[in-house]
């Protein structure tokens, strides 16, 4: 049998993360070859990766990255606030926002893009969840691309540059690039990341969204007694008005109270084609879990 020294045990854990032990033992099993025990171990993550795979991952971080007239947004989540602060987990965010840059945001096409270690992304993230002990999950990836202009980034309550909790991407079509172009896209992400918007403009709005609305307002207004024709009225204000709450370009600026953001990308020159904004775990229902309860649990009690 190989020998097993202490130095080929450092240089798989370097190359791999393992515990010292899981690497001696890895070691062991490959007769002292470091290539077979890496595949031992990459074996054994998979095994550790599918009994955490039906954890709830609500957590994690929201990572944007831009090169040119071209940005990237992710959102990669883990099962607790703590991984997020991961200095691993964190580069991890970034090579998955990069490797998106790159083939663009099919998650399954996603999954297969090489990140600096040579893994794949999906073999990479299941390193992580063997090396942390948390399940993670690749859940959405956006890309924006303009013919001229730029795609403004924007993460709101940053943990470090491009990494945090809400990201927005707006791509804004102008003649050319410029810093108050790039300062205006910023404002703008701000703007989303503020407000929410559902829609880019009204026509982009789901017509049966309207329609429900529509109804809602009706039964609102026809309950105030008044003649048909002034309750046609009042649906129309009030549909303006659901308009200038969930459509971005009707939507007032946040920036001054008052210009509508159409008006403000109009005086600036240029066009906003395209936006998306990224929420850290919105529509995910988190487990409550009751602490007191647990740690009574865990004592006998």
């Amino acid at each position: 049998m190989a020998e097993i020294t202490a130095a080929l045990v450092k240089e798989l854990r370097e190359k791999t993360g393992a515990g010292m032990m899981d690497c001696k033992k890895a070691l062991n099993e490959a007769a002292g070859d470091i290539e077979g025990a890496i595949d031992w171990l990459r074996t054994k993550g998979l095994a550790a990766a599918a009994k955490k795979s039906g954890r709830v991952t609500a957590e994690g971080l929201v990572g944007v990255v831009s090169e040119g007239k071209r940005a990237a947004m992710v959102e990669v989540n883990a099962e607790t606030d703590f991984v997020a602060r991961n200095e691993a987990f964190q580069n991890f965010v970034e090579e998955v926002a990069k490797a998106a840059l790159k083939v663009g945001d099919d998650l399954e096409k996603l999954k297969t893009a090489t990140v600096a270690s040579g893994r794949t992304v999906a073999d990479e993230l299941t390193h992580l969840i063997a090396t942390i002990g948390e399940n993670m999950s690749i859940r959405r990836a956006r890309v924006l691309e303009v013919p001229s202009g730029v795609v403004a980034t924007y993460i709101h309550g940053a943990l470090k540059p491009g990494l945090g909790k809400i990201g927005v991407l707006a791509a804004i079509e102008a003649p050319s690039e410029s810093d108050a172009i790039e300062a205006l896209g910023r404002q703008v992400g701000m703007h989303i990341a503020a407000t929410r918007p559902a829609a880019l403009d009204v026509s982009s709005i789901d017509p049966e969204a309207v329609e429900r609305e529509r109804a809602v307002l009706k039964e609102q207004a026809l309950a105030s007694g008044k003649p048909e024709a002034i309750v046609e009225k009042m649906i129309d204000g009030r549909i303006r008005k659901f308009y200038e709450e969930v459509v971005l370009l009707e939507q007032v600026w946040v920036h001054d109270g008052e210009s509508r953001v159409k008006a403000v990308l109009d005086k600036a020159g240029v066009k906003l084609i395209g936006f998306d904004r990224f929420q850290l775990g919105e529509g995910i229902e988190k487990e409550e879990n009751d602490f007191a309860s647990e740690v009574a649990k865990a004592a006998g009690g």
